[in-house]
């Protein structure tokens, strides 16, 4: 048997709500797939299995809120139910029993017997994470609600209207003059999300500024030839596929990060546990306040093409509430970018257990001296802001040389 517990989803979170089950005891479950959605402090997650088995039992309900590492199921792994399947085959077969034959019903009876109705199957209600979040914020019922998405699916929408619609009026006396039912509750006031994710923020980046000894660099980088490259390849393109240079800027951390393994990983239990992979945390902001940072996985591996695809799609997720448990809590290294805010500098807070965070701010033209000769150039700041329990100075700055080189070559990225 094996043990499906509340994941910690970021350093800053503490506790989850289970949202909904996307699985039920006897269902067959492989490693990768959604099982459950949890909403945490900051968004609502699809939580991903480790375990491939069978799901024995259900122990958290639909609408609790429990500590990070509570135990939300129980699964039979995949070696369990093989060795099961040979002893159900060994097992004697049970003793045939004959029973007397029950007499035989009037007419009567037997016509009841048949026209007596099934009860109907429990049905399960088609409804969005991001519109089940704002449900139970607003304390709507959802069985009052008809949904207006795919297939009758409840929206946020939906949910939004209803919680607005006017409360049902209370009926009035009967004839019988039986005293009319209690008028419906006061609708709870929805929960303050913006200051709640405020507060986890903070919590989070306190520790990590009180555990974590960090150290920064920074540097300028000359974008022309990345900004040129960059303006030749989108012609080539539709519009639709053309690339940000913020894809340029993902590639180049990640293959610097390959070449400089001490900035990618984590630092836990007292020691720093290097990562195989590259999955780069991308700091994007909500509509609500806050920000999140999702990880695009194996970067280095991606084509800009492809690392385009994964950031749209990650920051239309973010910003719809919905994402997954890898992308949360699988991030190795963190890229935050304030330059379309006009910021020039950034000098960025890790996130634990991660152990470095690089900034890039606008990108702005400058004098430059080049060949002996000086002229105008876009020029961007880039920063490291390094864990110094994992790396040092000189590691940090080969790191960020790295990236300058990488950006130099764009057409190689």
């Amino acid at each position: 048997m094996a043990d499906f517990l509340m994941p910690s989803l970021g350093a800053d979170m503490d506790a989850g709500t289970v949202l909904q089950w996307l699985v039920k005891p006897g269902d067959a479950v492989k490693r990768g797939d959604i099982v459950a959605v949890i909403d945490t402090e900051k968004t609502t997650i699809e939580v991903e299995i480790f375990q491939t088995g069978i799901i024995q039992k259900i122990v958290v309900p639909e609408g609790e809120k429990v500590p990070v590492g509570t135990l939300l199921a129980v699964l039979s792994t995949e070696g369990e139910a093989a060795a099961a399947a040979p002893e159900a085959k060994r097992a004697a077969p049970a003793p045939l029993v004959l029973a007397p034959a029950p007499p035989t019903p009037p007419a009567a009876a037997r016509v009841v017997a048949k026209t007596t109705p099934k009860p109907a199957a429990p049905h399960r209600v088609r409804i969005s994470p991001l519109a089940m979040r704002v449900a139970m914020e607003l304390k709507v019922d959802l069985a009052a609600i008809k949904g207006t998405g795919p297939e009758g699916a409840i929206t946020k929408t939906d949910v939004e209207r209803a919680a607005k619609a006017p409360p049902m009026p209370a009926p009035a006396a009967t004839f019988e003059g039986r005293a009319p039912a209690a008028p419906p509750k006061p609708a709870v006031a929805p929960l303050d999300r913006p200051a709640t994710m405020r507060k986890v923020i903070a919590a989070a980046m306190a520790r990590s500024k009180r555990e974590i000894p960090h150290y920064y660099l920074g540097t300028h980088i000359d974008m022309s030839k990345a900004m040129r490259w960059l303006q030749e390849e989108n012609l080539k393109r539709p519009v639709t596929e053309r690339l940000l240079y913020s894809v340029l800027l993902l590639k180049a951390v990640a293959l610097a990060a390959d070449e400089i393994p001490e900035i990618k990983g984590f630092w836990i239990d007292g020691a720093f546990r290097p990562s195989e992979a590259v999955h780069v945390g991308v700091a994007i902001s909500l509509r609500q306040g806050g920000l999140i940072a999702p990880a695009i996985h194996d970067v280095d591996k991606k084509s800009l093409s492809e690392i385009m695809v994964s950031l749209r799609d990650l920051v239309k997720r973010v910003r719809a509430g919905v994402l997954r448990s890898s992308e949360i809590a699988d991030a190795t290294i963190t890229v935050t970018s304030l330059g379309d805010q006009g910021v020039e500098t950034v000098f960025g807070v890790i996130y634990p257990p991660q152990v470095a965070l690089v900034g890039f701010g606008k990108i702005v033209e400058r004098p430059w001296a080049s060949g002996g000769m000086v002229g105008a150039r876009p020029v961007m700041m880039a920063s490291l802001s390094g864990d110094h329990r994992a790396s040092d100075g000189h590691r940090g700055a080969l790191f960020l040389t790295t990236v300058e080189r990488l950006l130099q070559e764009p057409e190689k990225l």
